[in-house]
C-alpha cells in the first residue's frame, strides 16, 4: 500500500474527527478508548498488505506460492537423492563387483547399491534426501556382510542431490512459464518438461534439428556442470511421456568449455596470493554460472572487472583466457568450465 497505516497515523485520523471541545490529550478517556482500535485497525492493514504481495506470484512466498504456481501446473520439486559413483575391491586391489541392493555408509549417511557401471564401479543412491548426499568422499563400510570385500570407497558425485526447491527457484520457473506460453509441443513446452526434472538446472531446445518432427533437448545439471548420463536419460524417459505423439526427441548434455584464466596482479600490503586466487575463482565461477546455455561467449571484460573487485588486487596486465586477451566463444551446446586461475604478481 502507498501509505503506511500505523497505529499513530490512524490514531490521530480519528481523533481528528472528534470535536475540538473533547478533551483529546494522551491518557483522556476519548484518548484511551481510540487507542485500541486505531492498534486493531493497524494491523488489520499489515495483514492486509501480507495477503495482498502473496497473492502475486513475483512477491509471495512459501505455501502461498505453492498455491499461486500450481494453478499453472508448475509444482515445488521435493528433494532428491545424490546419486554417487562408489568404488569397491578385493584382494590386492582387484576390482570386486558387489550384489545390487546391498547398502554401505560413511559419516552417518547410508549408500544403496543401484547399477554396475564397469568391473568395481557402482552407482549408488544416498538414502537420505537432500543436498547432505553431495558432500562426503571417502571410506564406506558394509552394513551386511559382503564376501571378499577388502576396501570400498565413496567417489564422484554422479548426480547431485538436491533440498526441497528453494523459493526463488520456484518463483523462476513458474515467471518462465507464464512469460513464456506453452502451446501443443513448442519450444517452452519441451523447455518446462525438461526443467521439471529434479536435477535439471536449464535446458536448450532445438526444433526440426534432423528434419521434420524432431526436437533436440540440450540439458545442464542443477550445478550449471554437464548432466551425467543418468540425468540425460530420466529427462528423456519424462518427456516421452508428455511430448506430442509423432515427435522425436533427443535428449543430451551440454558440454563443458574449459576456461584457464591467467593475469599478472598488483596486491595491496598484506594480501597473500593463494588467498586473492581463491577469492577471485569463486567469484568468477559464479559469473560463469550466470553464463547459460543461451549464451554464446565468456566476456573477458566482465572478468576483469571481477579481478578488479577482488580484494587485495590494486591492478592488473596480462588478462587472458585460454591463452588470448579476449572473450571466449561458445558453441551452442556448450557451457563455460572453470579449470584454472593462475595470477602472478
Amino acid at each position: 500500500m502507498d501509505n503506511v497505516q500505523t497505529m499513530e497515523v490512524i490514531l490521530e485520523r480519528m481523533l481528528d474527527r472528534v470535536p475540538g471541545s473533547i478533551d483529546k490529550r494522551e491518557g483522556s478517556v476519548i484518548y484511551d478508548a481510540l487507542a485500541p482500535a486505531a492498534a486493531e485497525l493497524a494491523q488489520l492493514y499489515a495483514e492486509m498488505e501480507l495477503q495482498q504481495r502473496l497473492g502475486f506470484g513475483i512477491t509471495s512466498s512459501g505455501e502461498y506460492l505453492e498455491l499461486r504456481t500450481a494453478d499453472f501446473g508448475v509444482n515445488r520439486q521435493p528433494a532428491t537423492t545424490a546419486q554417487r559413483k562408489g568404488l569397491f575391491y578385493g584382494e590386492n586391489q582387484a576390482p570386486l563387483d558387489i550384489p545390487i541392493g546391498s547398502r554401505y555408509g560413511g559419516e552417518g549417511i547410508n549408500y544403496v547399491v543401484r547399477e554396475r557401471l564397469s568391473a568395481g564401479v557402482f552407482r549408488m543412491e544416498c538414502e537420505m534426501p537432500g543436498a547432505g548426499g553431495n558432500l562426503y568422499y571417502g571410506p564406506l563400510l558394509p552394513l551386511d556382510f559382503i564376501n571378499g570385500l577388502v576396501r570400498a570407497e565413496l567417489s564422484d558425485v554422479i548426480v547431485h542431490g538436491e533440498d526441497l526447491e528453494s523459493d526463488d527457484s520456484l518463483r523462476a520457473r513458474y515467471l518462465h512459464r507464464v512469460r513464456n506460453p506453452s502451446s501443443g509441443g513448442n519450444a517452452a513446452d519441451y523447455r518446462n518438461w525438461a526443467q521439471e526434472v529434479p536435477g535439471v538446472g536449464g535446458a536448450r531446445v532445438y526444433p526440426l534439428w534432423n528434419g521434420a518432427g524432431s526436437v533436440k533437448v540440450v540439458i545442464f545439471d542443477s550445478q550449471m556442470k554437464p548432466a551425467a548420463p543418468v540425468l540425460v536419460n530420466t529427462t528423456k524417459a519424462y518427456i516421452d511421456t508428455v511430448r506430442p505423439i509423432g515427435a522425436a526427441v533427443t535428449v543430451v548434455s551440454a558440454a563443458a568449455k574449459s576456461i584457464l584464466l591467467r593475469a599478472k596482479v598488483r596486491l595491496a600490503d598484506g594480501y597473500v596470493l593463494q588467498d586473492v586466487t581463491e577469492a577471485l575463482a569463486s567469484s568468477v565461477q559464479a559469473y560463469l554460472r550466470s553464463v547459460t546455455i543461451d549464451s554464446d561467449y565468456v566476456s573477458i571484460a566482465q572478468i576483469g572487472t571481477l579481478l578488479l573487485r577482488t580484494q587485495g588486487v590494486i591492478d592488473y596486465t596480462n588478462l587472458t583466457l585460454n591463452g588470448a586477451a579476449a572473450n571466449v566463444e561458445l558453441a551452442s551446446e556448450e557451457l563455460p568450465d572453470l579449470t584454472g586461475v593462475e595470477l602472478e604478481v
